[in-house]
């Protein structure tokens, strides 16, 4: 793909996520969403970053792999359900992910 074409691949999808971010606010105008909606979009949100976080954790390419990356989020998850705050947690996951890519785990 030329870099012509990437730039305006780009364009089209940045075109195209405005339109659909757009449309919730402009089709509800000032109208609030009833309270079963609300209630069932926030129960969305825990499904979809689990989702999120386990493809990216597990994904190489089109297949599922177990690494390092794996490592790492396994490590965050753990000290989050423990109570450790957001940075802390992350600086663990960055560590033990980079030691072990270092250590040729991969």
């Amino acid at each position: 793909m030329s870099t012509g074409t990437l730039w305006v691949v780009i364009a089209l999808i940045s075109a195209v996520t405005f339109l659909i971010k757009g449309a919730g606010p402009a089709a509800m105008g000032d109208r609030q969403l009833p309270r079963r909606l609300s209630g069932v979009v926030a129960l969305l949100a825990p499904p979809l970053l689990a989702a999120l976080v386990v493809t990216q954790a597990l994904a190489d390419g089109p297949a599922l792999r177990i690494g390092a990356d794996t490592a790492g989020v396994a490590v965050a998850g753990l000290l989050l359900w423990r109570g450790v705050s957001i940075l802390p947690a992350v600086l663990a996951a960055v560590v033990v992910t980079a030691s072990l890519r270092a250590a040729g785990v991969g």
